[in-house]
């Protein structure tokens, strides 16, 4: 009788003490799921990395993705430093996210923006091109290390996902546009679907510059 006496009292514990569990799993899960991404000051989500001089003529906009390997063969086959070393600050080239890719894709843009807040965007790009596709956030923090970044800072940033209001302003631009895939681009409000190459760029681009 001492025995179920025992078994009796301690049930009702038990029960409860599963109740406080679940209460508690379901209001951390509550907690996370309703945190609200970091807001972004107009003048930050208004700002792009980007290549020669915003007065230029020509405006060439990628929608790019780092865990895109067409992008990447995109960038390594050097289109855009060709346009660079010929037109100069004539041609104004702006990066947005387009991670659509891989699963890493996000993380990865929102790295790229962290780097971008450091002044050295452009370096982090490079750099993930040639490492992807090792995206993991532990390489993309290490990467932030090799280019001399603010580590702290920018594991913060990355953490925090202190930029993400920027990457997904820039896929709902992409999406407004039609596009499906990466790299996709527009030239002064004309689309270019696909990893054009240089010549395709520089039909577009001479004509504009003559005043075509």
């Amino acid at each position: 009788m001492k025995s179920n006496h025992s078994k009796s009292k301690f049930h009702p514990i038990l029960a409860v003490g599963i109740i406080i569990l679940i209460i508690v799993a379901v209001l951390l899960i509550f907690r996370s799921e309703s945190s609200p991404i970091p807001s972004l000051s107009a003048t930050r989500l208004a700002s792009d990395p980007s290549l020669g001089s915003p007065s230029a003529k020509v405006t060439i906009i990628e929608y790019g993705d780092f865990g895109c390997t067409t992008c990447r063969g995109w960038e390594q086959a050097g289109v855009l430093k060709q346009i660079v070393a010929t037109y100069g600050d004539q041609v104004h080239f702006v990066w947005r996210d387009y991670p659509i890719i891989t699963a890493q894709s996000p993380q990865a843009a929102q790295a790229g923006q962290c780097a971008f807040d450091q002044g050295k965007f452009w370096q982090y790009h490079d750099l993930l091109y040639a490492k992807a596709p090792a995206l993991s956030i532990d390489d993309l923090k290490s990467y932030a290390s090799q280019i001399g970044l603010n580590t702290s800072q920018f594991d913060q940033c990355l953490d925090l996902e202190q930029d993400k209001a920027k990457v997904n302003q820039s896929m709902a631009e992409a999406r407004g546009y039609g596009f499906i895939g990466t790299p996709s681009f527009i030239v002064n409000g004309q689309k270019v679907i696909g990893p054009a190459s240089f010549s395709q760029f520089k039909s577009m681009i001479d004509p504009i510059l003559a005043g075509g």
